[in-house]
């Protein structure tokens, strides 16, 4: 075991040390003297969350398969931590080797969310990186991002070196063939970022100029380097049976939020909901074969000794082999005595006889998203859910032994109206009356319904990124009217209602959407003292509405503000398969209140037929003509 960054006295003062000193079942070790490669993994939050994120525990498997490359990983120390680091100046440091960041040749940081982007300026400062790319020396690791959140990387545009757009197995081994090379001949940090600037999906910030009008849209967004392609073309593995995954994931020694063995069954999803980003930019869908599945599952329950199996999708229930694999992960569980976690089924498609085999094994909580009360404005979402469906999935669940229900709805949803959000209270009701109806004697105690509302935030690459946003008066005055209605409600009692920060969803909605000039914001607001602003006991409204005034960022810009359709939008200049004419008419069709069926129904010509593979390929049962 290397010898430690932080000292005994330091660890016995902090909260969980562990989260600090590596070591866990299957963390990889090398000798960092055999090796060409440096790369340091980065989760921008805390560490519990970070462990539980299945692509870096796939990148860290990819790349460590490298014999020249060693992946190490770094999460944001917690607040008692920073403070001690600033204090004393402790250089950030890498898990494994304990080593500083600063050593390494990359700083590859995953950007799930828009409220952790504090946290990643907090990673480079802990770590001695100039914040600003621009004031690297040859010495600096080149920093880069990957995640959903650099679908536009504007916001962030500053502070990164490059982004990758897209799934990490296609071509991270080109860039590290390339790094290798290219550090054995002393090339300059310029040339790098030159060569790679040329592969598919990769993006250089400082390649590209963009100039404003005097309204503060985008005028023009050029490049200016000549290896510097006119649109960033999104990376998709469509080959999910013959690409990475890791057989013996990290195990960590504390609890992480996914404590359990996550097996990814297919990516993307056939629904098409219009506000869900991660439902148009990771298409087409594409499945994982069944005896893939089945020989990962086994191993990585045997590597691990997790107590829990977790099957991750956009949407469970559309998996094609769900039932086979259910059965044969019910029959590996039992005799390890092994629960199933199934997330992301939709009501409709809920299968009564899978749902009975699984709490066979042991019952997990149940867990719907009808997103929004009323049919009319699932419609407007197209959420493909009839209010029929619902209550007829949740009667199967009431059936199957639940007794309680979680459902997630959204405020703030375009075209909203009072009885849109009273219709979150009705129908919350109505799933409760319907757990009533079932004898008595029959019952599984009392009903309990956890109803929860988020914020409505655009995203880019959906069909309401044209859309305003809500302000946060706005969504207070919706919240306290759905808290008077589910007061009105018969089975009030058996309801409980959560809702989220409308303050921070606002932020969410400037940095989703945002163009360079926030990156002064974000920066002042760092500054200020901001950090894990995802987390309520810290996040400080406050200093970031100092943040914004003190750079003269108006946040209204950003968020409450409808675009026009021809407006050159940050991240047009990246090329995620589904085209901008798609989403224009599913925006449309929003607006009219008409639904678009899902792909498997039909092709609907979304763009993502490019990429030559997946769903995009098989027989329809007919065919729309854009």
């Amino acid at each position: 075991m290397n010898k430690l960054a932080l000292s005994d006295e330091i660890l016995m003062t902090i909260d969980k040390p562990a989260r600090y000193i590596g070591n866990e079942t299957n963390m990889v070790v090398k000798d960092t003297k055999a090796v060409d490669i440096r790369f340091c993994m980065c989760f921008p939050d805390v560490y519990e969350i970070g462990m539980s994120h299945l692509g870096i525990q796939i990148l860290y498997d990819m790349f460590n398969r490298r014999e020249d490359t060693y992946c190490e990983r770094v999460y944001s120390p917690w607040p008692d931590l920073d403070k001690i680091m600033r204090e004393k100046h402790i250089p950030l440091f890498a898990l494994e080797s304990q080593e500083p960041i600063k050593n390494f040749d990359f700083l590859g940081i995953t950007l799930q969310y828009e409220m952790c982007y504090t946290n990643v300026l907090q990673i480079l400062d802990l770590s001695g990186i100039p914040l600003l790319a621009k004031d690297r020396t040859e010495d600096d690791p080149f920093v880069l991002g990957g995640g959903p959140c650099v679908y536009n990387p504007e916001p962030l545009a500053d502070f990164f070196d490059f982004f990758y757009i897209g799934e990490g197995e296609t071509v991270y081994n080109q860039l590290l063939d390339i790094y290798k090379e290219h550090k054995a001949k002393g090339g300059s940090r310029k040339e790098y970022l030159e060569k790679i600037a040329e592969i598919e999906g990769i993006y250089v910030p400082s390649f590209y100029d963009v100039h404003y009008k005097e309204d503060g849209t985008i005028e023009s967004f050029t490049k200016i380097n000549s290896h510097a392609k006119e649109k960033i073309k999104k990376q998709v593995e469509m080959k999910l049976e013959n690409t990475y995954y890791p057989k013996k994931p990290l195990v960590p020694y504390i609890r992480a939020t996914q404590d359990r063995v996550v097996l990814e069954i297919q990516r993307g999803c056939i629904r098409g909901c219009r506000f869900c980003q991660a439902g148009m930019v990771y298409r087409p869908v594409r499945e994982r074969s069944m005896d893939f599945l089945k020989e990962y599952a086994t191993e990585m329950l045997k590597a691990t000794g997790h107590e829990e199996i977790s099957l991750s999708s956009l949407s469970s229930s559309d998996f094609s082999g769900l039932q086979e694999l259910v059965y044969f992960l019910i029959e590996e569980c039992n005799k390890q005595k092994v629960n199933i976690s199934l997330p992301s089924l939709r009501i409709d498609a809920f299968a009564l006889d899978v749902m009975n085999k699984v709490q066979d094994v042991r019952k997990s909580s149940l867990t719907f998203a009808p997103e929004a009360g009323t049919q009319r404005l699932r419609d407007v979402i197209n959420k493909g859910l009839t209010e029929e469906s619902i209550l007829n999935g949740a009667m199967q669940a009431f059936n199957g032994g639940w007794n309680r229900v979680k459902l997630y709805f959204m405020l703030g949803l375009p075209t909203e109206t009072e009885d849109d959000i009273e219709g979150i209270a009705v129908l919350s009701d109505r799933i409760a009356r319907e757990y009533y109806t079932i004898p008595k004697d029959q019952r599984n105690g009392k009903v309990g319904i956890t109803a929860s509302t988020s914020f409505f935030v655009p995203k880019p690459f959906t069909p309401f990124q044209w859309s305003r946003m809500d302000t946060a008066e706005e969504y207070l005055n919706k919240q306290h009217f759905l808290r008077s209605k589910f007061n009105e409600q018969l089975n009030k009692k058996s309801i409980k209602y959560n809702w989220h920060e409308a303050e921070l969803s606002v932020l969410e909605g400037v940095f989703a959407r945002g163009d360079r000039k926030v990156a002064a914001a974000l920066m002042a607001a760092y500054k200020e003292g901001c950090l894990f602003d995802s987390w309520t006991e810290f996040f400080d409204n406050k200093k970031w509405v100092k943040a914004f005034a003190d750079t003269n960022i108006d946040i209204n810009f950003y968020t409450s503000r409808e675009r026009d359709e021809e407006e050159v939008l940050p991240w047009d200049f990246i090329d995620a398969g589904v085209t901008k004419k798609f989403l224009l008419r599913e925006y449309k069709n929003a607006k009219e209140e008409k639904i678009t069926p899902n792909c498997k129904l039909s092709c609907t010509n979304c763009g993502a037929m490019e990429f030559g593979g997946g769903i995009c390929f098989l027989p329809r049962t007919e065919e729309v003509n854009a």
